[in-house]
């Protein structure tokens, strides 16, 4: 079953990304000639109008098959022959339609357990925050120049800058404090602390329809915070790549979020699945972004090129850096599943 539930996930979000490219192209009066979910052998298919509907053989993938995207057609339905600001459109659509949909998931979370707002529910004896005077009660707004809107916030700004400085604005009946906090290595854990305790989870705020539509918004912003810093201490060395995760590993993750939560029922199922969701959403969102070649990112630059510079770039150049990119993306994600079944019999 648990398997079943992480397909039918990535399924989804996948399928909503492709959907986002398939509408805009539609709009934009560009020929759709496939529109599948998965990779690999078609499985079954059926044609309506110009457009062949198909599911493959892998359930990891999708594609929005548009007439002329990667090669020349002098069909006027081609996606080359539309406006460069159409083309961006159409491609910029897939990771919008993600961000998106992590809004809407994030709306029925919040709306079914509320937040976990950013109140101190303690400070630890001899710790950086009692030091400086903060007491149950303060509400944290700001570290450094990052708005707090949520307790995890805090805990994952700690954790991606560890050991560093930093300035905590807080509020209290009203007022607004700041503090400067040196995160103190805790010898037990081998964590830095500020030192600060949280509600527990179930203490969480439940809000109306219009704050529950603000927080999710600032929901999918947090998704996308953490996965850009988590790319950053990647980039920078300070995770190794051994911690990355694919289709493999994440579908190990959300089993086993799903054996551990079943037992308290399935709404707890329900609302750990959900949270994956808009995590995974999210995150495909940004990723895309990336300018990287093959990704919907490495597609914009060119298009953004040639909008500065009222003139396309050259298809077979651009085809190659495009087959390179996809040819080192194919390498890594070998890597990263390679990785994943071996950390499965570790």
């Amino acid at each position: 079953m648990k398997f079943i539930i992480a397909i039918v996930i990535f399924s989804v979000i996948i399928l909503f990304h492709e959907l986002g490219h398939f509408l805009l192209a539609k709009r934009s009066g560009i020929r759709v000639n496939e529109f599948c979910l998965g990779l690999g052998p078609t499985l079954f298919g059926v044609q309506k109008g110009e457009t062949f509907y198909s599911v493959k053989l892998f359930p990891f993938g999708g594609a929005c098959m548009m007439e002329g995207e990667d090669a020349d057609s002098s069909d006027e339905a081609a996606f080359g022959r539309k406006s460069v600001w159409a083309r961006i459109s159409v491609v910029a659509a897939g990771p919008v339609f993600n961000f998106i949909m992590a809004f809407f998931l994030a709306f029925i979370l919040i709306s079914c357990i509320g937040v976990d707002t950013p109140v101190i529910s303690g400070v630890m004896k001899g710790t950086p925050a009692q030091a400086a005077g903060m007491q149950a009660g303060d509400t944290i707004v700001r570290m450094n120049n990052k708005p707090i809107h949520f307790f995890r916030e805090v805990s994952m700004f700690s954790y991606f800058h560890a050991g560093e400085p930093v300035r905590v604005t807080y509020e209290r009946e009203g007022q607004r404090h700041a503090v400067d906090l040196t995160p103190a290595l805790d010898e037990e854990s081998g964590a830095y602390l500020l030192g600060i305790t949280s509600r527990s989870r179930s203490e969480r705020t439940k809000g109306n329809v219009f704050s529950n539509l603000k927080n999710s918004v600032y929901e999918m912003n947090y998704w996308i915070w953490t996965t850009l810093q988590s790319l950053k201490m990647l980039v920078t060395g300070k995770v190794s790549p051994n911690e990355l995760s694919g289709p493999v590993g994440i579908v190990k993750s959300i089993g086993d979020t799903y054996d551990a939560s079943k037992s308290d029922g399935y709404f707890y199922v329900f609302i750990n699945m959900l949270n994956f969701s808009i995590l995974l959403s999210a995150n495909l969102g940004v990723m895309n972004l990336l300018p990287l070649p093959a990704l919907d990112g490495g597609r914009l630059v060119f298009l953004l090129v040639e909008a500065v510079r009222k003139k396309k770039v050259d298809p077979e150049k651009e085809g190659m850096v495009h087959f390179v990119g996809i040819m080192i993306l194919m390498g890594l994600m070998v890597l990263v599943m390679f990785n994943d079944i071996r950390k499965l019999f570790i």
